[in-house]
């Protein structure tokens, strides 16, 4: 009644029988529903069936090289990932930050799989959600990812809470969040996440991790940056004051 549609329609369109409901009707939906923008999208994208349905080639998950140089440079951390969250690149804090994952390089797979996952993300439950939700974004511009699918399966029949998770088709691109780590090397964290697109390269994303700077947080951070690149104690500016500059210059 609210969508101005009748009972008959609205009914063979949750049986799958009428495949091709109007931009009008679409938008009454989403309307009545009180979809946000994210989530009206994927409605629309629904009703589109197989527009999108296309199956990613291996090139897809290559990092180009002058990525890696970028993110090497930068003191935070810094994860390259693909959209099934292959983790496919890290600088030096990124490795050192997700060292908790040993050998594996999905983060799905570690969030709902690996028991040390719960304590490491203290807010565990939210990250889930929005792992899950990001996932549900992804296989709706790609419904003909097989990897996607057979990750969710795989994952799913070792885990009840992906599948509950997955159960509610909540939609969400993952791109901004505030998150708290305890890290085993580096103690509590408060980072904040964002992710970007990469333009040119389909289905990546660049997340990078940063603290407030002057925080707790900033400060371990720092015990985490790789040996080489850390300051020896007490030579923090020592190259630039002028004590520095006397002996080299004698």
């Amino acid at each position: 009644m609210l969508a101005g549609v009748s009972e008959g329609y609205y009914t063979r369109l949750e049986q799958g029988r009428e495949k091709r409901p109007s931009d009008q009707v679409l938008n009454a939906l989403t309307r009545v529903f009180g979809l946000d923008t994210e989530a009206a999208e994927h409605l629309h994208r629904l009703a589109q069936q197989g527009l999108c349905n296309r199956e990613p080639s291996p090139a897809e998950d290559h990092v180009a090289p002058h990525l890696l140089h970028l993110i090497d440079a930068w003191d935070t951390p810094a994860l390259i990932m693909s959209r099934r969250f292959d983790i496919l690149a890290a600088n030096g804090l990124g490795r050192a930050l997700f060292s908790v994952l040993g050998p594996e390089t999905n983060l799905t797979r570690f969030i709902f799989l690996d028991p040390s996952a719960r304590r490491f993300y203290q807010d565990w439950e939210a990250l889930a959600w929005t792992c899950v939700a990001s996932l549900r974004a992804t296989a709706s511009l790609h419904p003909g990812d097989r990897k996607l699918r057979a990750l969710v399966e795989q994952v799913s029949a070792r885990s009840k809470d992906l599948t509950r998770l997955w159960a509610r088709y909540d939609v969400r691109a993952k791109r901004h969040q505030i998150g708290w780590l305890l890290h085993p090397e580096a103690g509590p964290l408060e980072l904040t996440y964002q992710s970007f697109t990469i333009n040119g390269t389909p289905g990546h994303q660049l997340g990078t991790f940063q603290a407030e700077p002057g925080s707790q947080s900033e400060q371990a951070l720092r015990r985490l940056v790789p040996a080489p690149h850390r300051p020896a104690a007490g030579d923090e500016g020592r190259a630039d004051s002028p004590e520095a500059r006397d002996s080299d210059s004698s």
